[in-house]
Parts: structure tokens; sequence; C-alpha cells
């Protein structure tokens, strides 16, 4: 790729699809969603992620125009959806947790009428609704009846049905839902593929922290109507280091006396910790874990330390935060305020 196209590329990709500016949904005195800012760019996948009832359902009924906000705004695709719902609804597809269609009706008959709702010719809709089908692997079942669909299946059917009407941005309401983890993995791949090889802007709200991590460029921690963290996992993994110091695992079945001190005494080490449980490696061999906190990356330093000391190199990690032990941080650092 030349780098006239590579930065073209990036400026795309760099656009804003959707802008919400101190959005915000009252209740009398109860805020469901309480002063939102956050901008979602052109092409990437975003998960909103957050405990049932954090608001995440409420701010997506605001950006479709399906409920007002007390304050604030949205643009989506650059529009108002508070003043140009239509605008708005013709450039996104939107999948809610739990989608109806007609049970005694073919998935076929099920995303025509969906196009022709949406002005698509009859022709041109039947050809999108066989090649939507097939992309989303339920091709074979186009002529069975949708209420003997299994879960997953509809889900598929649903994701299908949003993307009929050729959309710029697609909204997922806790997609995987009462899916299999098999469902689950083939769904968060279908999506990831989609938003990929299509340009689509994802918006995906989701209460389950590992599949969101799987598929999302970026994620955003909701807690009671507020978003109390914003960026990439590995943003937010250093965000939570305030002191910049770097945690490594170590294992070893030798822990001695001497070793401790001779990596205690490597310049930028920090503090030992020692594990109170044992671990066991492949060869069913249980050995101990210690956390040692540097002031820099030392993994090297104390492999060969630790080698140097005739000792059992059994396990050595960097620890990064995953998106669990971000969310359970940031949520007790909400907390304490």
């Amino acid at each position: 790729m030349s780098n006239t196209m590579a930065t073209s590329t990036q400026a795309v990709r760099n656009q804003p699809v959707i802008e919400l500016v101190e959005l915000t949904k009252s209740y009398g005195d109860y805020k469901a969603v309480n002063h939102l800012n956050l901008t979602i760019n052109k092409g990437e996948i975003f998960g909103l992620l957050g405990p049932n009832g954090a608001g995440k359902t409420t701010t997506i009924l605001m950006m479709l125009g399906l409920t007002d906000p007390s304050f604030g705004q949205a643009r989506i695709c650059g529009f108002d959806p508070t003043r140009e719902a239509l605008k708005v609804k013709r450039r996104v597809g939107y999948l809610p947790d739990d989608i109806g269609f007609y049970e005694d009706r073919t998935p076929l008959d099920n995303l025509i009428y969906t196009a022709r709702l949406n002005g698509i010719s009859r022709d041109e809709a039947e050809s999108r609704a066989v090649t939507l089908l097939e992309k989303t692997g339920i091709a074979e079942q186009m002529r069975k009846k949708v209420g003997a669909f299994s879960r997953g299946m509809r889900q598929r059917l649903g994701l299908a049905d949003v993307l009929i009407k050729n959309p710029e941005v697609i909204i997922l309401d806790e997609p995987t839902l009462g899916i299999d983890p098999e469902g689950v993995r083939e769904l968060l791949q279908l999506i990831s593929s989609l938003s990929r090889d299509q340009g689509l802007t994802v918006l995906l709200s989701s209460h389950h922290l590992h599949q969101v991590q799987q598929i999302c460029d970026r994620v955003g921690l909701f807690v009671q109507g507020q978003l109390i963290a914003c960026g990439d996992i590995r943003t937010l993994s250093h965000q939570l280091n305030d002191d910049g110091s770097i945690n490594i695992e170590v294992g070893t079945n030798q822990w001695t006396e001497p070793l401790l001190s001779s990596i205690s005494g490597l310049e930028g080490v920090l503090e030992i910790y020692r594990n109170q449980s044992t671990a066991e490696s492949k060869d069913n061999e249980e050995y101990d874990l210690a956390t040692i906190v540097c002031d820099r990356d030392l993994t090297s330093q104390i492999a060969e330390t630790i080698i140097r000391s005739n000792a059992d190199l059994v396990y050595l990690r960097r620890k990064d935060y995953g998106l669990d032990d971000i969310y359970h941080r940031y949520f007790e650092r909400k907390g304490e305020r």
C-alpha cells in the first residue's frame, strides 16, 4: 500500500460517525445516562461494556431517536436523531437483544419483507437476502420456518436483517445473549469479518467481558450511567499502573533466600510478593509463584538470574491486565469515589 493510500485509509477511519456530547437521560431525580461524551470513528468496532441497568440500552435508544435526551446531543452519521430520526434510521441497523420475526415465514421471506419496507425493489430485495443468508451461514435453512430456529440461528438472521438496507452503522444490543459458546465464537467472528470487509462501524453493547475483548478495537466501561473509562485494552491497562511499575510473574520449585536476595539485588526491582498457593506445570509438578514488581521490564534479567542459580525456571510472564481485571479495578475506583 502506498503512503498516499495508507494516509487516506487512516483519514477515513478517523472520521467520527457517532458523536455523543453531554448526553443525559433523567427520570425525575434518577439519571439513567449521566453526561456521556463519546466519539466512535468510521470502521471501528466499539464495545460498550457494563452491568445490566448501567444505561447502555437507554443510550442506544437516544442514538436511534426512540427516546429524547434530557440534555446534551447525539449525532449519528452527521444527523441529530432527535430532529432527524428517519435519516438516522436509514443509515443505522439495530439488533435488539430479542429481535422479532414472523415465525410462520421463512428467513428469506422475513428478509425480503424488511427490504421492501426500506424501499428496495422486489428483485433487489431477493438478491440481497440470498447473499446475506449465505454470508451469515444460514443459506441451507432459507426455506425453513423461523419458528424452528435456535437462538443462535435467530441472531444470525437478525444480523442479516440489519444489513439488508446496507447501513453505515450497526448497533448490537447484547447480541450473544443465550447462545452456546461455539455459537458465540462464530457470531463474533462473523461480526468482525463483516466490519472489516465492508467498512462497517459497529457499536456492541454487552456485559460479557471476554467476548467484547475478542473483537473490539476500543471499549467504554459504563457504570451507573457514566462512562468511567474509554480506550483500547493496552491503554486502559497502562492507566491502572499509576506508578508506571511492571509486574512479572515467576514460577520455580526452588525459591530460596539466596535466590530471592539475588533477584532483589537487581537494579530496578522494587518488591517481591510470594504467592500463598502453588500452581501445577504440564508435567504435573507443583511450583511456587512470585510476583516481582519492577520499575521497567526486567524479564530477561530475572530469567538469567534464576538459571544461573541452578533453580528450575518453570513459569515466566509479564503480567498485563485483562479486560476482567481492568473492569473490576475501575469499578472499585468508582465505588471509592
